[in-house]
Parts: C-alpha cells; structure tokens; sequence
C-alpha cells in the first residue's frame, strides 16, 4: 500500500489518498479460510440440531459493529479492500473507487455505495441458535469476524433480500456459488458453537452436494 500526497498550491489545500495494490480479478479474493468440503461435511454432522430461541429479543444494536480495525478503517472498509480489486480509498479509509464482484449473484460494482457486507451466518440467526447467551465482546467479535468466513462483499439489495434468513429460506441467485457458501457457512457455526435447525441442516447438505 502506498500513499501519495497531491498539493494544490494555488489553494493551499492538501487531499492525502491511499492506493490499495490488488489483483485485476475482483472475484479473486474471499474472506479466509473456507474449508474443504470434507471438512464442512463433517463440521455440520458435529453441529448440534435444535430450535431456534429468543427471536423475539433480538437486536441489531446487541452486535456492535462496525469496529475499527487499523488507523483510520472500519471492518467495512477493510472488507472492501480485502475483497476488491483496484481499491483506492482516501484519507478517512472510504473507497472513493475500485471494483467488487459479488459472488452470490455475479454482478460487479465500481461504487462501494452498491456493496454491503454481508454476515454470512446473519447476526439475528447466530442470537437466534444461541447468540443471546453470550457476552456483548463476543457478540462484537462475532460481528467483525475477519479470520473466519463470516464476511463477505456482496450486493447490497441482494443482502437485503437475504435479511436474516437461514439456508433453509434463502439460497444465492447463482448456484455455481451454493457449495461455497454452504463450506462458509457450516464453517462459521461451528467455529462459534451455534445451533441448527434440522431444515437448515438438510440445505446445508444439499446444497455440500454442489461440491
């Protein structure tokens, strides 16, 4: 990364952006460690199957988010420039240009305003499989999950569309996508110690058998 200076004399003004050096290929970079498909088969059998509780209690504000990461980026921010291509962001780490292709529909994106970062296991889900037990710290980690496969650049109305559905009520428009997102999302559960239900769990190996 670095970081150029443009001074404009005639107004004494300074204007600080930092160029993020990235692959051409935009849909070259996911969130870390997705797992095989061995490992997500086996991960969801371990998973514990069981209601959902305490929907009626949750809120968005009990995950706080987003955090800052390092110097002037949030964990927004520094999503889109894990996961875009050609990122320039300026003195306050906002992406003023780049390019994101969303792997849950295949559209790409050159205004970050078109992208939200999806929580692949959604944060109402995780409160509802056993997230209202724990501390807000860790509702906060969960949240800003950045070593895990929890965070993705996705398509904002496509996200929105999503909401907090589970497998079982919402799957990406693209199926080439559904083994990843099935690895990803298995993952993400039992990395945290979370519940399903049996139909999430039937999707979930449905959708592995894309694989």
């Amino acid at each position: 990364m670095r970081r150029v200076a443009f001074l404009a004399t005639a107004t004494a003004l300074t204007f600080a952006v930092t160029t993020v050096t990235t692959s051409t290929a935009a849909n070259a970079f996911t969130p870390p460690n997705i797992p095989s498909v061995t490992t997500a088969r086996s991960e969801l059998a371990a998973l514990t199957v069981d209601i959902e509780r305490n929907s009626g209690t949750y809120d968005r504000s009990l995950f706080p988010h987003w955090i800052t990461i390092s110097g002037a980026c949030n964990t927004r921010e520094t999503v889109l420039k894990r996961d875009g291509s050609g990122v320039v962001t300026d003195s306050s780490c906002y992406p003023t240009s780049g390019r994101w292709t969303s792997p849950y529909d295949g559209a790409t994106w050159t205004a970050a305003s078109d992208v939200d970062i999806d929580h692949m296991v959604p944060l109402a889900e995780a409160w509802r499989s056993g997230a209202y037990a724990w501390t807000t710290s860790k509702r906060q980690s969960f949240a800003n999950d950045l070593t895990n496969p929890q965070l993705w650049a996705v398509t904002d109305n496509v996200n929105q569309a999503k909401g907090d559905s589970d497998p079982a009520s919402w799957k990406p428009p693209l199926t080439s996508f559904w083994c990843t997102y099935a690895k990803a999302y298995v993952d993400v559960k039992y990395k945290w110690g979370l519940t399903v239900q049996s139909s999430e769990k039937s999707a979930l190996s449905t959708m592995l058998g894309y694989c």
